[in-house]
């Protein structure tokens, strides 16, 4: 069996500090920080330079399977190109924020992005951040996390990032799909960010893993 590296998963809704929390907490470890939604939105930016219709899962689903998805590494965080393009810069767009939900839906897709994500597992020590890490990504990592924040003050998070989607729609599209939904596992930890800064969520984080025996 392959060895798998440690992994720190950070679970939440949209606009929880998930990111920039995984980000600033990989730094602090040492680790990689993986974010599994851009690899989501990068596929949605695929589906859509395709044209097909958002609809249909199959074709979704095969287009998807041909397409060359290449995840890699840059400066200890992940990035994704799709045919040899690089989608970063058009991953916040309105049109990729109003249909993640749908494309990321699809259990074929699911099953890819999960796939690609545990690849990076074999080489080295992950911070990884998503809505489905802990639950099933990776279920038998003893360092999971799920934060969580008022949904007033996700709201406002989203507009200082220049976001337009709608917090209560995402959230209800996330938790109800059928295939791994957004929860958080039975054996996480739960942190409210609602009052914190970054840095203190971070510390909070890094206190707890200590606490577990992670070697930090």
């Amino acid at each position: 069996m392959a060895h798998i590296h440690r992994v720190v998963a950070i679970d939440g809704p949209a606009a929880s500090g998930k990111s920039s929390v995984a980000r600033q907490l990989a730094r602090r470890l040492g680790f990689a920080y993986i974010n599994s939604g851009a690899i989501y939105r990068a596929i949605t930016w695929h589906v859509l330079q395709r044209g097909i219709d958002r609809g249909d899962s199959n074709q979704i689903a095969r287009t998807v399977e041909a397409a060359r998805i290449s995840c890699r590494l840059r400066d200890s965080e992940s990035r994704i190109s799709i045919n040899g393009v690089d989608p970063a810069e058009y991953l916040r767009d309105d049109s990729v924020n109003e249909n993640v939900s749908s494309v990321s839906r699809i259990r074929r897709v699911r099953e890819i992005v999960a796939e690609k994500v545990r690849e990076y597992a074999l080489h080295q020590d992950l911070v990884v951040e998503g809505r489905d890490i802990g639950s099933v990504v990776f279920p038998e990592t003893p360092y999971k996390f799920y934060l969580d924040a008022s949904p007033d003050v996700r709201l406002r998070r989203r507009a200082a990032q220049g976001q337009r989607d709608e917090i209560a729609t995402r959230d209800h599209a996330d938790s109800s799909r059928p295939i791994s939904p957004l929860i958080a596992a039975k054996d996480a930890q739960t942190i409210d960010t609602s009052n914190l800064a970054i840095e203190g969520v971070v510390n909070e984080i890094v206190a707890r893993l200590r606490q577990m025996g992670l070697s930090i």
